[in-house]
């Protein structure tokens, strides 16, 4: 089991989330309220791990909103904001053809796949092209995960925090497609247990 720190930020809100659309891997930037998330996560960063913050790895995301968030938080740790490396492997989840749409469409559009990712949502994988289920996500972040041997700081998505969360022995895979995945915070992971700050 990885026993460092892991630091992870979702990304903050964009009009997408305020609307209630799944994102998915469309590209969509932050509204106002997201960059001012950014800036907040890297405050209770501060307040968490104090000296040393330049020291630590930060990796993000390739997508728009999640390195617009990682640059944010940096800026206002008074960090370069450029320097961080992205990793296409905490991209997130793909919802195929459901990307756009808010659950209420899904439900009235779809009804059939909806009752099913509702029987199993850890495992249930949308249809379209690029689809995915939070397991296959797990797969996917797995041996990034697996390679990290110090505190770091991850900058990604909701749907990357559950697999993160259940890959880390954090939370179970029943529960954590429930569970709600903050912005503008810090979700402290370490030794199998998670917290938010």
């Amino acid at each position: 089991m990885i026993r460092a720190p892991i630091y992870f930020v979702r990304h903050g809100e964009t009009d997408w989330n305020a609307e209630g659309r799944l994102q998915g891997q469309r590209d969509t930037p932050l509204n106002a309220k997201g960059h001012g998330q950014a800036a907040e996560a890297g405050e209770r960063l501060r307040g968490l791990i104090g000296t040393g913050l330049g020291d630590l790895p930060y990796l993000a995301s390739p997508m728009e909103r999640t390195r617009h968030t990682m640059e944010g938080l940096r800026r206002a740790l008074g960090l370069d904001p450029a320097g961080y490396t992205t990793d296409p492997r905490l991209r997130e989840i793909g919802f195929g053809a459901w990307e756009g749409l808010t659950w209420k469409d899904v439900r009235r559009s779809d009804p059939a796949r909806s009752q099913a990712r509702d029987r199993d949502r850890w495992g249930f994988c949308p249809p379209g092209e690029g689809a995915e289920s939070y397991a296959m996500v797990a797969e996917r972040v797995r041996p990034l995960l697996e390679s990290l041997d110090r505190p770091t700081v991850i900058v990604a998505h909701g749907g990357v925090a559950r697999a993160v969360m259940v890959t880390l022995g954090a939370a179970g895979t029943e529960d954590a497609p429930h569970l709600e995945i903050l912005q503008g915070r810090i979700l402290l992971l370490e030794g199998g247990t998670r917290r938010w700050v």
